[in-house]
């Protein structure tokens, strides 16, 4: 028996993919392609809204800070799993588990709230037009990004505080990361008084935020169908469609690994979600908003042109 804060000692053991080793080099061949084009993309738009005027604006800071988090907690758990797979070391210490699940839990809980603050802007642009720019003031732009910064860390905070003092019997771990699902079923006593204290943590970050996305675009849904103008119809639709996308892959993926009991959380299932929210979703994050934005496409065209130009 062991617990993370007596055993920093010990290592865990990562199953990761071992228990599927015709799939580990196909995964390996596609985790590094998605991951090379998370890095790209992720980083590009950030270049770019640093360098385009039309980008200088609070949908396109948001989506910096959206890029920036995504090219953070994919690096987190990324390379490692990489490492994993060609099966060179499937060891982790126990402080580096503890670090990797509350760098992990601070930048995923992080992008909950930041969604929530981008359906806020999309609702001052499509509802509120006349007064957006009056709404969405730098300062206030900068405190909602502080608020889901720290809101982020305080979660991971708390979470990894819950599942430090949780006894553990053994040391493999049926995942290819530390995950909190994952860590609990190697619990040795009874964990309903902390799943419960985590359960309630993770509502207010995961029902709260979704709910009032909803609401965001409900309201806007309304707004649109008042208007008589097609023009308007189609660019409300092209500004919010993208994030639509976004918070139906992050959200999905997340309420089906962190709102599950433990008796019904699956461990090989919940390996291939993860995949989904930490390779996947980073991945198409930039080409969503690419594909989908005139200023973004602009923004791009004319860096590649300034750079045939020299």
């Amino acid at each position: 028996m062991g617990s993370f804060n007596t055993s920093f000692r010990q290592s865990f053991f990562l199953v990761g993919f071992s228990d599927f080793p015709q799939l580990e080099l196909l995964l390996s061949v596609l985790i590094s392609i998605f991951y090379s084009l998370t890095l790209f993309g992720n980083s590009t738009i950030i270049i770019l809204s640093q360098l385009d005027a039309r980008l200088q604006k609070p949908m396109y800071f948001f989506l910096c800070h959206l890029s920036f988090l995504d090219l953070c907690y994919t690096t987190s758990i990324v390379p490692q799993l990489l490492i994993n797979l060609q099966g060179y070391d499937r060891t982790i210490s126990y402080g580096g588990c503890v670090a990797q699940l509350f760098l992990f839990l601070a930048l995923a809980t992080t992008e909950s709230v930041l969604l929530v603050v981008m359906a806020f802007d999309r609702y001052a642009a499509v509802c509120r037009p006349l007064h957006y720019t009056t709404i969405m003031h730098p300062v206030l732009c900068l405190s909602l990004a502080i608020v889901s910064w720290v809101g982020g860390f305080l979660n991971s905070l708390i979470q990894t505080s819950l599942m430090m003092v949780v006894p553990l019997c053994g040391h493999r771990l049926n995942h290819f990361f530390c995950e909190i699902p994952s860590l609990m079923k190697l619990a040795c006593e009874d964990t309903e008084g902390t799943e419960a204290k985590m359960f309630v943590v993770r509502v207010v970050f995961l029902i709260f935020p979704i709910t009032l996305i909803l609401s965001s675009y409900a309201n806007i849904a309304q707004a649109v169908l008042k208007t008589k103008s097609m023009a308007g119809c189609k660019k409300a639709l092209g500004t919010c469609g993208s994030h639509l996308v976004v918070v139906s892959m992050f959200y999905g993926a997340a309420m089906y690994t962190y709102l599950q009991p433990k008796g019904t959380y699956s461990e090989s299932k919940g390996k291939f979600v993860a995949l989904f929210y930490i390779i996947v979703t980073p991945m198409l994050n930039p080409l969503i908003y690419t594909l989908r934005n005139k200023d973004v496409k602009g923004a791009l065209w004319k860096v590649l042109g300034r750079a045939s130009d020299l």
